[in-house]
């Protein structure tokens, strides 16, 4: 399995971006993880297609866009536009998820489903096989900084477990709450990917960081 961190740049000195990206791209990390809001599907309102023109203008890694908006599909294609490498969407948000994710297959993205704390891996079952990626939320989504909801531990091993059952092989991707002390126990559960964004950007050394939540 993977070991990839993708840093969040939510948690990033929006004043000083440009230096969060130097940073990132400096590091041993893997990606950039992107979170595009509505104020609809959750109660915020992040930065959109813009910001990760610019971001992407600069960045020498993937560009992993998570979409936590209603109707996700209307924007693939722009936001694939702007630079996502890899767009990951709700399964809450999205009444066709098949055809959604066919849709960001044709635009030749890595194509992902996130689920929030409360949906059971389950309903990925038929579409499984079709993923590039899963993001389990391991915290509400729509703020940076709150506390990992110990059950995702759970459901990662339940994930696994499909994945195996079907001889698939999309990554696992988790995001929130993802710090220095249950990055270990995450990546040994069966994660690939661990976003975090204050664990990296509010600690005193971010590239030393990052390179502990890897090892």
């Amino acid at each position: 399995m993977a070991r990839l961190i993708a840093p969040s740049l939510l948690s990033s000195d929006f004043l000083h971006l440009s230096d969060d990206v130097k940073m990132v791209n400096e590091s041993s990390a893997d990606w950039f993880h992107l979170d595009v809001m509505d104020g609809r599907f959750v109660p915020n309102i992040s930065f959109g297609i813009p910001v990760i023109q610019a971001i992407h203008r600069e960045a020498e890694k993937p560009l992993d866009v998570h979409l936590m908006i209603v109707e996700p599909e209307h924007y693939f294609e722009a936001f694939k536009n702007a630079g996502a490498d890899i767009i990951t969407f709700h399964y809450e948000a999205s009444t066709h998820i098949h055809r959604a994710v066919q849709m960001l297959k044709s635009l030749d993205v890595k194509a992902g489903v996130v689920l929030n704390p409360h949906t059971p891996v389950s309903v990925l079952e038929d579409i499984i096989g079709d993923l590039d990626l899963v993001l389990l939320m391991s915290v509400n989504p729509g703020f940076g900084g709150q506390k990992f909801i110990e059950r995702t531990y759970r459901k990662i091993e339940k994930l696994r477990e499909m994945i195996e059952r079907e001889n698939v092989s999309p990554l696992v991707e988790v995001d929130g709450g993802v710090n220095i002390e249950n990055a270990h126990k995450l990546f040994d559960i069966g994660a690939d990917v661990l976003v975090a964004g204050n664990a990296v950007f509010k600690a005193q050394d971010p590239k030393a960081t990052i390179e502990l939540l890897k090892k």
